[in-house]
């Protein structure tokens, strides 16, 4: 018999002041930059000063975002691990890659290369909590957070572990960013104000972030929400058909839908699908990627504000609702895709 997953922990740590918990009280939306860059906490508190000097931002964010989620959890050691991120630790490839040029291939040290590999997050996470259990890594472009939780879900359901951590986490660089405005992936600086909902042109404001997540089998006070089911596609030739086939399996209607959490985010390459699969839905619509930003690991941020949504049971006006407001949420959506590809849906429903 398949096991329920429930969410039992939460920690984000965005462009905006979401890592002390407190969801989305104190939100600054920012619509002048197309770059937005992550609130950083205070990694002492967390992490041995001797053992900071050596990591990147995303290990760090990683490593603190996880802790406090387990904590939220009460949960000391999970039986596993799943990481999800698009670029890894950038940070580190780059200064590897700049010795290399500036010592003319000679006297390298080898510890920025060593720490450069995508899965060097997970693994500093485990080693920070002495964690032997299963840690696997996934970069698969926009779909890295979902690829991630569905093997989670997965190894939960069929009862091999009885609670795991997942995230996402991605960091931005300086080189990184300007390419990424070169190859028009960010939105020209003199188009602001930026708008998710008025695409006018192709890019995307873009950000970082670190969201993590304790996954159980077992429901507890702590408990967000439960985790029903998670799909994603690399090339959906008809979005219309992939929602309602995931509704099926699920044995729901569009009806049976109360609010659906889109990760629109403004790029004129990506409103087929957003629109397709917003118009098809009839319940109240949600977003958020106007005060994350964009990024490969967005939609784990997308997560953290459903599970909120879901626990709470209050709906900020900062996310931009649209339609109706249900009386009682107990089905939530989210979709989410990137220029076309990468389509994804998270079911989460009420405990």
């Amino acid at each position: 018999m398949k096991n329920r997953v429930y969410i039992n922990g939460s920690c984000a740590i965005s462009a905006q002041p979401t890592f002390e918990g407190d969801f989305l009280g104190n939100i600054n939306e920012n619509i002048q930059d197309n770059v937005l860059h992550v609130i950083e906490p205070n990694y002492r508190d967390y992490i041995a000063p001797s053992a900071i000097r050596r990591m990147s931002r995303a290990v760090k964010m990683g490593i603190v975002a996880s802790k406090r989620a387990l904590g939220e959890a009460c949960l000391e050691l999970p039986e596993a691990i799943a990481v999800g991120t698009g670029m890894g630790c950038v940070q580190d490839s780059e200064k590897f890659l700049r010795a290399v040029l500036d010592n003319e291939e000679q006297y390298l040290t080898p510890t920025a290369f060593i720490q450069s590999t995508h899965n060097t997050v997970a693994g500093q996470i485990a080693l920070e909590l002495q964690c032997k259990g299963a840690n696997f890594t996934f970069v698969d472009g926009s779909t890295s957070f979902e690829s991630a939780l569905s093997d989670a879900a997965m190894q939960i359901e069929l009862g091999d572990i009885r609670n795991t951590l997942v995230g996402g986490v991605d960091e931005n660089t300086p080189y990184c960013l300007e390419i990424y405005e070169l190859d028009n992936i960010i939105k020209p600086r003199h188009e602001a104000p930026f708008s998710i909902t008025d695409a006018r042109s192709k890019g995307v404001v873009f950000s970082e972030g670190a969201s993590f997540f304790v996954l159980s089998d077992e429901r507890n006070e702590h408990t967000y929400a439960a985790l029903a089911d998670v799909d994603f596609r690399n090339d959906v030739p008809d979005t219309g058909v992939f929602v309602g086939d995931f509704l099926s399996r699920n044995n729901l209607d569009i009806d049976d839908i109360d609010l659906m959490l889109s990760g629109r985010n403004g790029n004129s390459e990506d409103l087929a699908g957003f629109d397709t699969a917003e118009k098809l839905m009839r319940c109240t619509k949600l977003y958020y990627k106007h005060l994350s930003g964009d990024y490969f690991t967005a939609s784990a941020f997308g997560f953290w504000v459903a599970c909120n949504v879901l626990r709470s049971g209050r709906i900020p006006q900062l996310l931009k609702p649209v339609g109706t407001l249900p009386e009682e949420v107990r089905n939530m959506l989210i979709y989410n895709q990137f220029r076309g590809k990468g389509q994804s849906l998270i079911l989460l429903q009420k405990v």
